[in-house]
């Protein structure tokens, strides 16, 4: 399954790519309610490409989260592409876990929706429409409990949190059809912000082409104070396979 994270994690390999929480994932106390707008440009060799936004929610032992990719700039002119996402499910303890994921996948002669049905954390159905045809290297989703889908990555790595909740991060994720690692570490000062070093992993499902290529991308994460406290995460960059990428809050 091709998913929302996947396109950004392509492209920017490892930018944010990656990333986040569900139910059992090793997470850290977290503010129990909060609301996020986030919005993020994303730029490949100096050149935006495409805008990232987030809306997300977190209140009363649930969460909730609509996203937006979509290409812009001179990309956007050239080839109009746009991915939506919603997902719900339960927070409690610091933890996320995911019960609903939807994604529509806008572009170019490929329209489809994909979603992934959980219970107990766990994958315990996958679709797509039109349907996909098997891949003897995808993942068994039965054995993906722990795994959080796309959009509740990103959720989780963007939005805003409380300083001594920064760059501690190691999760895996899970798309549909392959399995991957996302940590952030080593935090360090860096103005009146932090800075983290992060690495996104290729695990299983993915083609041997594209291991081959690479599996492991390094990426840096800067935090900035934020306006309601804590800190927000300022700008996302990395080294990718086709040169300097970079997610800019707006």
């Amino acid at each position: 399954m091709t998913s929302l994270l996947t396109r950004i994690s392509r492209p920017l390999a490892g930018v944010v790519a990656a990333a986040m929480l569900a139910t059992p994932i090793a997470a850290v106390p977290a503010r129990a309610d909060q609301s996020d707008r986030i919005v993020f440009d994303v730029e490949l060799r100096g050149i935006r490409a495409g805008e990232l936004s987030i809306n997300g929610k977190i209140t009363e032992g649930a969460y909730g989260a609509n996203g937006v990719l979509q290409t812009a700039g001179l990309v956007g002119f050239l080839r109009k592409i746009k991915f939506t996402a919603s997902v719900s499910g339960l927070f409690a303890d610091g933890r996320f876990t995911p019960l609903k994921y939807t994604e529509v996948d806008d572009a170019p002669n490929r329209d489809s929706r994909h979603e992934i049905i959980y219970n107990n954390g766990t994958p315990v159905s996958v679709s797509r429409v039109p349907p996909r045809k098997p891949k003897n290297r995808d993942v068994d989703p039965a054995k993906q409990g722990g795994t959080v889908d796309p959009l509740t990555a990103l959720y989780a790595v963007l939005r805003d949190v409380p300083r001594d909740e920064a760059c501690k991060l190691d999760v895996k994720m899970y798309d549909g059809a392959r399995r991957s690692q996302v940590r952030l570490f080593d935090p360090k000062p860096h103005g009146k912000g932090l800075v983290c070093s992060g690495e996104y992993r290729r695990l299983e499902g993915f083609s041997e082409k594209d291991m081959k290529e690479k599996s492991r991308f390094a990426f840096t994460l800067y935090y900035d104070p934020s306006a309601k406290g804590g800190l927000q995460v300022d700008r996302i960059e990395t080294d990718t396979i086709y040169g300097k990428g970079r997610l800019t809050r707006r």
